[in-house]
């Protein structure tokens, strides 16, 4: 049996701020953001299903990831709830914004991470998820492994 890994990428545009960075991003801003998600599994050896040959129907995996994160981020702000950045949220969910607040500061390496969270939750029992590749802008992105949080 041969394990397989098979990738899907997706895209999408959110704002966010960092409270307390002592960089420009501490301003509130946008990235168009690129997500890699590679999953691994055997591939179906069941002659009668009509999925023979796939690990997971690329449209399944697509399905998942928009639900979890593309449907939820896209053309969002994303603030950190235990920031005062919660006042500007409240005010821009007033005058009908899209609003994310999260947990934690909304920094690529802190985001994969909770993708990551949200898409394992829906994948099925066979399928694994392998990585994950968050790129911000053209020169810089974060990486999450399976292998590196077990």
């Amino acid at each position: 049996m041969a394990t397989i890994r098979i990738t899907k990428q997706f895209s999408f545009e959110a704002g966010h701020a960092l409270f307390g960075y002592d960089g420009k991003c501490k301003n509130v801003h946008g990235h168009s953001y690129k997500l890699g998600v590679t999953v691994q599994g055997e591939p179906i050896k069941d002659e009668d299903n009509v999925k023979l040959g796939m690990v997971i129907d690329f449209g399944d995996l697509k399905k998942i990831v928009k639900q979890e994160i593309v449907d939820k981020f896209d053309h969002a702000t994303v603030f950190n709830k235990n920031t005062p950045h919660v006042e500007l949220a409240e005010e821009l969910q007033k005058r009908g914004h899209n609003i994310i607040l999260v947990e934690y500061q909304p920094t690529s390496e802190n985001m994969i991470q909770d993708f990551a969270e949200r898409i394992m939750s829906r994948l099925p029992e066979h399928i694994k998820l392998f990585s994950l590749k968050l790129q911000e802008t053209e020169t810089s992105y974060a990486e999450w492994y399976a292998s590196d949080n077990l």
